[in-house]
């Protein structure tokens, strides 16, 4: 970016700035003059054409620029070299972001004056306003961008005498331009709609019709390459794609809301008492990561109950309402039993995609990837290598804004944990812009690796136990008052029951939580006989909830459905609950399933129709201290019922076309759920039925076994394809695949060819089916079974399912194929193949610059390693199967950690292409081929060329 200044002896000059050492500026906003009359760029370089009209504009700049301390400002008639085609177009596409940068901007408007002077004026009434209203600053295109980028808008006259500025003249600017009146307040332009947006523009004039539309990209945070020759028409449709495809990146990133969990937490939890986390605004710690540069990280530590999750929701209540609107606030919370959000790639994902709501323009950092491998960037295996690149590009932005991160409960992240702290404290130090907040009990294992962080201060809660405790005091006062008017207790009975919540809640809101929950159930009369039977602990609580479960008259129940939702894969709704239990299913109505959940002491909650643990501790509890009541045949069995009660519900409620779509291309996108939903008691089996099958350890039991073999038999027979279009329907056929290759893996185990024959039939159907199933539900009748070999199984079984009338010519072969898979993904041709030496996965190079590494069973892509700028040429797994090599035309070989992803070296030193790589046997040396006649051997550690093999004439094109 050039930027104008003045020196100490009045001469203007012009000086060049990285983006990321850009110092304080001012900026003009103005309407062109005829083209001879501006002051350019060539006229700064040579030193003339300070007689034309435009120079006025350039003093008046620099010299209310000074006035408001600044040394540089910014003009675009003369800091842009418009003979430059590229310095052009970066122009363009970078105006809306200097605007958005500058300190002031100044508008200038050359046909509003303020030299006449009436009595008006000392009535209240502005002489210039009827100009202003009509000044031709208004009906120009660029500047839109220019009233609603800059923080700080001031207006002058041709006199140079200042108007007011933007806040002060908002309901003027409203009356002329009908533009928002929040977004003149300056409120995120993300926050209004792209019809409100595009109705901004109006009928506002450019000099090229193709600028119309160029103006607007900042308005919309897209980016599009001006192209004068294209016209106005093509311009817009280009612009509507760019925001057509941002749109989509934004959507299929979103995976939760984090808005929606925190909202759903509360109410949980019970509302939100500030009184019982505004402790922390004053303590030390927490004032030193606020206002220290250096203080990056936050940990704040505690054991089960003490409130860190409430805290936090605090921290981020309070955040919102005292960070200035530009500042970026993104948050996540983790829980063990949700499958969505328990795991490290869920947290970037849910962070990225409230960053990215909130700064628009940061989706650029996506799209590099997302345009290449689409929404599977964000769900195969290898997301959470491209999710941390994406992010560790976001954080090094330097047009990122202020910004604050904050993660709760790390430690009921239950997949890659160790991948998210590494990631945490590496990257917690790499931007002064972002602060970090995270939560987590007192694991060594998390402290460990935050301790690898710099910049970090650590808030215990334990070491805070006079102001939590205050805090907890202030929320049974809350809750006791609460208590006492919804129950009418008297006097004698609010005292008692504050005195014991006060005693024995030992600084644990948990606890405090669970006793009111059980008193708003007691009657009255009998309040205060039952305050003696509240032990103090945590664990003393659930076991005294679990002896109360025992002496019910539903004991039995209560203890199978705790058991069924422990073992869960996901929450579940109130309706999946009963088709997996099979005693709620003749209970008569929902409110005595209710009952039962409520009899389920106080482990269990329930919201919008879905059932939850009420705290992690709670299911942590029956796993440790009540396993042999809840499970007394072990979990396996427990799996086992689940699986059986699975495939009966699914033998029961699939069937062809569940949705009514009746059309057989109709595409998946366009699906919308029926009410009610036949699929909504059954969701879950549908998704998970082979899991619990796979840890019920059927075969474990030779009876038993012989039972399972033949419920999966006759389910594949006659559900098989009412099941695949079911999974089409739950968006699941990815799941799917991954699981028929878990079921082909666990009957190999049993002694039954002809099951094991049809079961591979059914994976083969599904692996080679599946790209279309996917996306088009009832082609699971039509094509899936017409491009089927004749000898199917799955073909013979459901042959009465195929389209009337349609013959494939020629006709399908007897058998499958020998190609067993088809992998699909890259998008250029591919070069190179090699099999990981325990034959577990699959690795293929290509020329589009990337590496793809595929589970070798189900076929699901578990990595794309990107890097190389050219195309791959070879790649070798090194005979231990932790480490891949690639070889490249930019003349490099990388070398690659098999599990993770993650590039471990970049070997340099060839002067051409490298055509080949091969580990040695031990899997320490690792040589490579190249276009400039010579081999290399480098040690396989450390990288260090140990030979370079001269004598060859031509190129090697193997190893």
């Amino acid at each position: 970016m050039r930027l104008l200044k003045y020196d100490e002896r009045g001469e203007l000059g012009i000086i060049s700035f990285d983006d990321s050492a850009i110092p304080p500026y001012a900026i003009l906003s103005h309407t062109w003059g005829v083209n001879a009359e501006e002051f350019t760029f060539s006229d700064l370089v040579t030193g003339d054409g300070k007689a034309k009209r435009g120079y006025k504009k350039i003093r008046f700049c620099g010299q209310q620029a000074q006035q408001d301390g600044l040394q540089y400002f910014w003009v675009d008639t003369c800091c842009i070299d418009k003979t430059d085609k590229a310095e052009h177009s970066h122009a363009i596409r970078s105006m809306f972001r200097w605007y958005q940068n500058a300190t002031k901007c100044y508008v200038y408007l050359s046909d509003v004056s303020t030299r006449e002077r009436r009595l008006d004026e000392m009535l209240g009434k502005f002489t210039w306003e009827p100009a202003f209203r009509s000044s031709r600053w208004f009906t120009r295109g660029w500047t839109l961008q220019e009233l609603l980028a800059p923080s700080i808008v001031e207006f002058f006259s041709q006199e140079w005498e200042k108007l007011g500025d933007k806040i002060s003249l908002k309901s003027l600017i409203y009356k002329i331009t009908s533009i928002s009146l929040k977004a003149l307040d300056g409120a995120p332009l993300s926050q209004f709609s792209v019809d409100e947006r595009l109705r901004w523009k109006g009928d506002r004039e450019t000099k090229r019709e193709e600028d119309g539309w160029y103006s607007l990209s900042g308005i919309f945070d897209v980016e599009i390459a001006p192209a004068y020759s294209e016209g106005a028409a093509s311009a817009f449709r280009r612009l509507m794609d760019e925001i057509d495809n941002s749109k989509r990146c934004v959507q299929d990133i979103h995976s939760t809301d984090p808005r929606d969990d925190k909202k759903r937490i509360e109410e949980t939890k019970g509302e939100l008492l500030a009184d019982s986390y505004r402790w922390v605004l004053d303590n030390a710690t927490f004032q030193q990561w606020q206002r220290d540069p250096h203080s990056r990280l936050l940990w704040v530590k505690g054991d089960p109950g003490k409130g860190k999750t409430m805290l936090l929701c605090g921290i981020i209540d309070e955040l919102q309402s005292s960070l200035p609107k530009t500042a970026l606030l993104a948050y996540f919370f983790c829980q063990a039993t949700d499958l969505r959000i328990n795991n490290a790639t869920a947290v970037l994902r849910g962070l990225l995609y409230m960053l990215v709501s909130q700064q628009p323009s940061l989706v650029s950092h996506i799209r590099k990837k997302y345009d290449h491998a689409g929404k599977a960037l964000f769900e195969d295996a290898n997301a959470w290598v491209a999710l941390t690149e994406i992010f560790a590009d976001i954080i090094r932005d330097s047009q990122l804004r202020t910004t604050y991160l904050i993660i709760d409960a790390l430690d009921e992240c239950v997949t890659d944990l160790s991948k998210l702290l590494h990631f945490i404290a590496k990257q917690s130090s790499a931007s002064s812009r972002v602060k970090w907040i995270m939560s987590s009990r007192n694991w060594p294992e998390i402290e460990e690796q935050l301790e690898q962080a710099w910049h970090k201060v650590k808030l215990s809660l334990e070491l805070n136990a006079e102001s939590v405790s205050a805090a907890v005091g202030a929320f049974i006062q809350h809750n006791v008052s609460q208590l006492a008017r919804q129950k009418k207790y008297d006097q004698q009975t609010q005292d008692a029951v504050l005195e014991c919540l006060t005693s024995s809640a030992d600084g644990t809101f948990l606890w405090v939580a669970l006793v009111c929950q059980e008193l708003q159930a007691t009657a009255r009369r009998n309040v205060l006989n039952k305050l003696h039977s509240f032990p103090p602990g945590l664990n003393a609580l659930y076991e005294r909830m679990m002896r109360q479960i025992s002496l019910s008259d539903d004991a039995t129940l209560c203890k199978q459905v705790l058991a069924l939702i422990a073992l869960a894969y996901r929450p579940i709704t109130l309706q999946e609950l009963v088709a997996l239990a099979e005693p709620l299913e003749d209970m008569a109505d929902e409110a005595e399933v209710w009952e039962i959940i409520g009899l389920c002491g106080s482990f269990l909650t329930l919201r919008e129709d879905t059932i939850y643990f009420v705290h992690q501790s709670a299911q942590d509890f029956l796993f440790a201290k009540a396993y042999d009541e809840i499970f007394p045949h072990g979990g396996k069995a427990v799996h086992n019922v689940i699986f059986s009660r699975s495939l009966a519900i699914l033998s029961r409620t699939l069937q062809r076309d569940m949705y009514s779509l009746e059309a057989l291309g109709f595409a998946i996108e366009d699906v919308q759920p029926p009410e009610p939903d036949p699929l909504a008691a059954s969701r879950y089996s549908c998704i998970y039925w082979i899991d619990h099958l796979y840890d019920s350890k059927p075969w474990a039991d030779g009876v038993g076994g012989l039972k399972v073999a033949g419920i999966i038999d006759e389910f594949i027979r006659k559900n098989y394809l009412h099941w695949l279009e079911g999974l089409s329907l739950c968006r699941s056929m990815g799941k799917g695949l991954v699981s028929m290759a878990r079921l082909c893996s666990l009957v190999q185990m049993k002694d039954s060819d002809e099951l094991v024959k049809l079961v591979q039939d059914a994976g083969r159907f599904i692996m080679y089916h599946k790209g279309v199933i996917e996306n088009y539900p009832l082609q699971t009748y039509a094509s899936a079974l017409l491009f089927s070999p004749t000898g199917s199984v799955i073909r013979r079984l459901f042959e009465h399912e195929e389209p009337n009338g349609i013959a494939v010519r020629p006709g399908m072969s007897a058998g499958w194929s020998a190609c067993l898979q088809t992998f699909e993904g890259h998008s250029n041709w591919v070069s190179s193949i090699a099999f990981s030496h325990d034959s577990t996965k699959l690795a293929s190079a290509s020329g589009d610059s990337t590496v793809k590494v595929w589970d070798a069973s189900s076929g699901a892509c578990l990595q794309t390693l990107t890097g190389h700028s050219s195309d791959v040429s070879s790649i070798a797994f090194s005979h231990d199967s932790t480490k891949l090599a690639s070889a490249s035309r930019d003349e490099t070989i990388k070398v690659w950690d098999a599990s993770s992803g993650a590039c471990l070296q970049t070997l340099t030193g060839h002067s051409s292409w490298v055509s080949s790589v091969a580990f040695s046997h031990d899997s320490t040396k690792l040589a490579s081929a190249s276009g400039d006649s010579t081999v290399k051997v480098w040690d396989a550690s450390s990288g260090a060329c140990l030979q370079t093999l001269t004598g060859h004439s031509a190129v090697g094109s193997a190893l």
